[in-house]
């Protein structure tokens, strides 16, 4: 078989069909593989691929990058302190640990259910390493590693009654949001504090003060290469595979223009973070979870079953798929960020009290995610909409309050967001649905 045959074969291979959004019961039309469309047509072929997507309801993250430049276009002119390194270094800063929930709940509202007990969870979980490392000398690390088992043992635990015994997701977790704050009330006792020292392993990892910021010209420019490296090699890497395995895949000239964005855009970052603090070690550990939990979801046949799952129960069961195990797993790893997270609270306050874990951290957590763009209905998302969504409410707490606005103006103006982002979503699902797609 000639060169041109196989060539032939293969973009025949990756056509589809499908209905025209405008008439659902009109006869097919074939529909080209994106990367076939831009290797034949070039820019021309990227604008008519983006077109067909808007249409079809497939958004992605277009309406988060969007709203961001907004927000941050209005702040910025009501303060001129809003684009400040000092400003956005602490925006990078504080965003992590309620990104680190949010991480969680992303594998949960895949699956189309919430879990609402990851506020408390995360409050738990710097308590108990509180209690053990204060109250009885333990090890700061093996204390962290038990922390964080808590949380996992406590989300399997609703994992398993809502897999097993059938309770619905939304009621064992609101159990569990009282239950596990109930717990960590009575471990602080009367006092309702404790104070962790600064200097303790974790606690100083968390901190502000960090390696990354101690070697913030060499730390923060390091780390910027390394992304964009990673980048380049997972993207040949990709490239290779598709080419061995005879389907489309990108041409060189649409990787290296896309890695040269990002390294545009991590170098830049660098650059800012570098006029203030530098690069916190709690950004760098919330960046390296995400894109390992991003393999995982993308890569993995774990990952492949949290979809199919949100997709169509019914159907991943009929497909073999081990529906109570999963679903378990799912909130185990919920309550394990939930852990993480509390942790990284720990490490901005030194210490565990009454607080921790409550007001605003569940509801701000499940909206970074929503905001973010994964969907509430299950079967879409990804986890980059922790970070998406996590920028997009950080950076609206940070300009109200450099405008010195109520907290309660900051609430509205989230939940309208969030209101917003869920709009969105059901719209979009829409659009799918009348193209043939939902």
């Amino acid at each position: 078989m000639s060169d041109t045959s196989k060539v032939s074969k293969a973009d025949t291979e990756a056509q589809t069909t499908v209905a025209p959004a405008d008439d659902p019961t009109a006869a097919g039309v074939a529909v080209v593989d994106p990367r076939l469309l831009v290797r034949e047509e070039g820019f021309k072929g990227y604008w008519t691929e983006f077109t067909r997507k808007v249409k079809g309801g497939e958004l992605g993250s277009l309406p988060v990058v969007i709203g961001l430049i907004i927000i941050w276009t209005i702040f910025q002119l009501q303060n001129d302190r809003f684009l400040s390194a000092d400003n956005l270094s602490n925006v990078s800063y504080y965003l992590s640990a309620t990104g680190m929930i949010a991480i969680g709940l992303v594998f949960v509202l895949l699956l189309g259910e919430i879990d609402l007990s990851v506020g408390s969870l995360s409050g738990l979980a710097s308590t108990v390493f509180a209690v053990f490392v204060v109250n009885h000398g333990m090890n700061t690390w093996l204390a962290l590693v038990l922390a964080i088992l808590t949380g996992i043992a406590a989300g399997a635990l609703h994992g398993w009654f809502f897999a097993k015994i059938g309770v619905p997701a939304f009621v064992v977790t609101l159990a569990g949001l009282l239950g596990w704050n109930g717990l960590m009330l009575w471990l602080l006792g009367s006092s309702g504090t404790i104070n962790i020292p600064s200097d303790s392993g974790p606690i100083h990892l968390l901190g502000q003060s960090s390696f990354f910021m101690d070697q913030a010209i060499v730390g923060a420019y390091l780390l910027a290469g390394l992304g964009v490296v990673l980048s380049l090699v997972g993207n040949f890497n990709e490239q290779r595979r598709r080419k061995a395995a005879g389907v489309p895949f990108r041409p060189t000239s649409e990787i290296l223009v896309r890695v040269g964005a990002l390294a545009v855009a991590a170098f830049v970052t660098a650059a800012v973070l570098n006029n203030s603090a530098g690069v916190s070690n709690a950004l760098v550990i919330f960046l390296a979870a995400l894109v390992v939990v991003d393999f995982v979801l993308r890569r993995t046949t774990f990952g492949r079953k949290v979809f199919a799952l949100g997709g169509s129960v019914e159907a991943a069961r009929r497909a073999g798929i081990n529906v109570p195990i999963v679903r378990i797993t799912v909130f185990a790893i919920s309550g394990g960020f939930a852990a993480i997270g509390g942790m990284f609270f720990a490490g901005q306050t030194a210490s565990a009290t009454l607080s921790a874990g409550t007001g605003n951290v569940l509801m701000l957590a499940i909206a970074a995610a929503v905001i973010g763009g994964t969907s509430l209905f299950g079967g879409r998302g990804s986890v980059w909409s922790a970070l998406l969504g996590m920028l997009v409410i950080q950076s609206i707490q940070t300009g109200l309050d450099l405008l010195n606005m109520n907290q309660s103006i900051q609430y509205m103006i989230t939940g309208g967001v969030l209101l917003g982002a869920v709009v969105i979503d059901s719209v979009s699902r829409r659009s799918q649905k009348a193209a043939g797609r939902g």
